[in-house]
Parts: C-alpha cells; structure tokens; sequence
C-alpha cells in the first residue's frame, strides 16, 4: 500500500495517531494542573511502566496541555550520569525571564534570579551574563547542598510565578536515572512546595522501581505523590490504536489479522505502532489479511532486534548479558533471584554485582525482594534469539600468588 499514507508512528516519545486507553489519566492530570492555577492542594504525578508503555507520550502530552492552560514549562530528561542542577539551571532561566516579561512580575522574579545565580555559582554552572537587576543575596540556595539549596530555589521560583499570577509546569522523564541525592532533593522540593501552596506541579516519569527509589530517599514520598502504573493496553484500547489510523485512511484489517497483530505485541502500545506500520508498508491491499501480517513477521523482528533491543543489548558486559540471558531461559518473569543464579550455576552472591548493575542500567527491576524482571517486554525472546545457547558462568578463581 501507499507508505506514503501510512498513518502509524513508531519512535520513542512520539505520539500515537489514537492516543486511546489512557484518558482517564490524562483527564485527572488536566483536573490537577487547573486546580493548581486555582491555588487548591493536588498530588504531583509519578508515573510508572516499562519501557513501550508510552510513559513519555504521555508526559509530553500533560506538558502540551499545561502549555495550552497557560503554565511555565521546565522539561528535562535525566541522563545515566546524573546532571540534574545542570540541566534544571537553563530550563529555570528561561522561565524567570518569561515571568519577567509578564504585566505582574514584581520583585519576586528578582529573587528567584538571584537564588539562581546562587545556585549556579554554588555548583559551578553557568547561568548566563543577562542580568535583571539584583545582586545575589547570601543565603539562599548557595550552600553546595543540593537537598537544601533545589528546595529553596524552585521555591524561590514558584513564588515568583505566584506573583506574576502564572504556574510552573516542571515535567522529568527517565526519574530512575537520577542519583540518589538528586531525587531527594526532587522530592524534599516538592514536599515543600506542596506545604506552602504554591503553584509548582511536577509530572516525573520512570521505570516501575522509582516507586521504592522515592521511598527510600525521603519516607514520605509515597504520600506525596500519586503513582499511575500505565501497562500494556486493553484489548479493545489495543485494537482502537491499531484499526481507528487506518480507517482513517480508508484501509481495514481482517479480524484474523487484528488478533495476530495483539497476539504478538502483547498489546504493548510501542509494538503495535511498529507492527502497524510494517504490516501497512508489506500488505499489497485492503484489507490486511493474518496472512500478510504472519508474512512481514521476519522482517518487523529483524527491525526490534537492531533498533530497539539491541542498542540495549550492546551496552551491558559479557556477565550482564549472560544473566539476562538466563532469566530469558526461564521465561518473561518475574524471576527468584535464586533461580536466575541457579540457571546460571553458580551462588547468588557470584552474580550479585551484575544484577545491580544491570537495575542501575535500566534493564531489570526488582518488585519484591528477592525477584527480579525485565523492564523492556519481549526481551526475554529477543535474548534467546540473541544467545541460542545459555552459557553457564564460570567466575574466575583469585590468584594466591603474592
């Protein structure tokens, strides 16, 4: 058929053509951030899934809707490494220079910017040479203790978009990647600001295990925010993004066809925007037969493979993937931590300092103590296709030699 026309969006972040079974989260999101701007008590968001949940989409979707009802934007992806005051400075400044402009900015913008040179020059980042007119004052956010001084400095600022009548919108994707002094300071920030009212609403994105990561640098983090775990979709959300595109542009799936589509998917939103868009480009016509979706499964595999498992796969050592690989041995998971070294043959302890690398990397995720899963789904079929043959672990012996 016409690629030309093809309407499905595979990518990362990219919104869907039928963003369909999660409006009932975006709704109370919309509901949130409008009783910020009316000054009334909400919960910020934390969302939780695994990767090809469409948790990004989503988080530029409420920050596309903040924008729209009038919100000053900071949006920030965390990188491996952790930068979050480096990449909050810049994001910040843009936002005190809006409110400056604004018919009711008023002396509070100037304090904020003068917590933010603060700020910058406590932890050697530069702000820029702009000035709007206040010498930095002592005291505020100038510590070089990030857990004191980001509370006082998004404090500093949603006051000055309380003055100027406006509201902060600061929206974090890929939380789990913060170090651990970082989201600390996130959520001592947050808790502050929800104590004083003010018009801050944060929208966090991560991997599921931000939940306990939270809980363990500030206890009360888990009544501070509100937690939605987004999962694969339901069927019939499940079958609206993939048939709704293309009756859109005139062309129909056989019910056959449909069926394979979620069968192999799992109903995972990212995998049917890949599949739709595969099966689209290969089908000769309307409607899609089962026939031609089983025909482009080679094909659509060989894709996942090189452009969305593999990039994963080729970043872990040759201890990491061998544990992966063993949890593929015994299925999608969740796994006993036991049973995982077992297949592997050796100790848990043998192994130990993999898995926490591995949960540092993104790639599996720990529910329950003592359990462990994958964080991106299919991976366990990938791996086997990856690694046919599970290797048993061999941990080299210490040399006594002096």
């Amino acid at each position: 058929m016409d690629r030309l026309r093809n309407p499905f969006a595979p990518g990362a972040g990219i919104q869907p053509p039928a963003l369909v079974g999660r409006e009932k989260l975006l709704e109370d999101a919309n509901i949130d951030m409008r009783r910020v701007l009316s000054r009334r008590p909400v919960k910020s968001l934390v969302i939780l899934g695994l990767r090809g949940v469409g948790k990004t989409v989503l988080l530029n979707r409420m920050k596309e809707d903040a924008d729209r009802l009038g919100f000053q934007i900071a949006k920030i992806e965390a990188p491996e490494q952790g930068a979050l005051p480096q990449l909050l400075v810049p994001e910040l400044r843009r936002i005190l220079f809006s409110l400056d402009l604004m018919a009711h900015a008023g002396n509070k913008v100037r304090q904020a910017m003068a917590a933010l040179r603060n700020f910058g020059s406590a932890f050697k980042i530069a702000v820029g040479e702009i000035e709007i007119g206040m010498t930095p004052g002592p005291g505020v956010a100038d510590t070089g203790n990030l857990e004191q001084d980001m509370p006082q400095l998004l404090i500093a600022v949603a006051e000055a978009a309380a003055d100027s009548q406006s509201a902060i919108g600061l929206f974090i994707d890929e939380l789990q990647y913060l170090s651990k002094k970082e989201l600390a300071a996130l959520v001592a920030a947050c808790h502050e600001i929800a104590q004083r009212n003010l018009p801050l609403f944060f929208v966090g994105a991560g991997l599921p295990q931000i939940a306990a990561l939270a809980g363990n640098a500030k206890s009360y983090a888990e009544r501070l925010f509100n937690y939605p775990e987004v999962d694969k979709l339901p069927y019939e959300a499940a079958r609206e993004a993939l048939v709704v595109p293309a009756q859109r542009e005139g062309v129909a799936f056989e019910p056959a066809a449909i069926d394979e589509i979620l069968r192999v998917t799992e109903r995972y939103p990212y995998f049917i925007q890949e599949w739709g868009s595969h099966v689209w480009n290969a089908a000769p016509k309307s409607p899609i037969t089962q026939a031609d979706v089983v025909a482009t499964e080679p094909a659509v595999i060989r894709h996942l493979d090189a452009n969305f498992f593999r990039v994963r796969f080729d970043r872990l050592t040759v201890l990491q993937q061998r544990y992966l690989r063993a949890m593929a041995e015994l299925g999608p998971g969740p796994h006993k931590t036991g049973d995982i070294s077992a297949t592997l043959g050796v100790e848990a302890n043998a192994v130990a300092t993999a898995r926490q690398q591995l949960i540092a990397k993104g790639m599996i995720w720990s529910q329950r103590h003592g359990e462990t899963a994958f964080t991106v789904p299919l991976f366990d079929s990938f791996m086997k296709r990856q690694i046919p043959v599970l290797e048993k672990h061999l941990p080299k012996r210490r040399s006594n030699k002096i």
